[in-house]
């Protein structure tokens, strides 16, 4: 199912669909993404992706301090006062493991993630190793059918976010991306 952005029911019909554990391509700040609920659907969006199942995904949070949901690391404040935008805090969970998460930029999508109550996972909508796909026509042709959702945003081809590690006491810049920053 195809449903526009801009319908005033999308945001309601993609949290939906997300809360019952199922695959929504959504347009993000950034590019078009595969999202479902952090935790629970990571295997779903690498099997339809064909990507190795151990590699991590992005979550998306809706408000910068929902991180804390997820971490006991103090993250710096001045990279938490950049939220919402398109960065990427790769933070310790609480418990053994990383995970970068991401508070977007875009009202419509923060509202869809607080909707779920949950973070989501976003990743390019594309075929492992092939690049992102940003024309909604040509991912709802090879994808609509693998997915609950397809919401239309029309074309997206921005830059990918800036990712940083802030696991250590000093944050490392891992991929520079949509915004510059300055590590302190």
């Amino acid at each position: 199912m195809r449903i526009q952005k801009k319908d005033t029911s999308s945001a309601a019909a993609a949290a939906s669909a997300l809360r019952n554990n199922k695959i929504v391509i959504i347009p993000t700040d950034t590019i078009y993404g595969f999202s479902g609920l952090f935790g629970k659907t990571a295997d779903a969006i690498a099997q339809i992706k064909g990507r190795e199942e151990n590699k991590p995904f992005i979550a998306l949070i809706a408000k910068p301090s929902d991180i804390y949901r997820y971490t006991d690391a103090a993250v710096p404040d001045y990279l938490l006062q950049l939220w919402p935008a398109p960065l990427t805090l790769i933070v310790p969970l609480k418990g053994s493991e990383t995970q970068a998460f991401r508070c977007p930029a875009d009202p419509w999508l923060r509202d869809v993630i607080a909707a779920t109550g949950e973070a989501i996972y976003s990743t390019s909508v594309n075929r492992s190793g092939t690049p992102p796909l940003t024309d909604i026509d040509t991912i709802c042709a090879e994808f609509e059918a693998s997915v609950a959702l397809a919401v239309d945003g029309g074309e997206l081809a921005g830059l990918p976010s800036t990712i940083i590690d802030v696991c250590s006491a000093v944050p490392k810049i891992l991929r520079q991306g949509a915004i510059s920053v300055n590590i302190r």
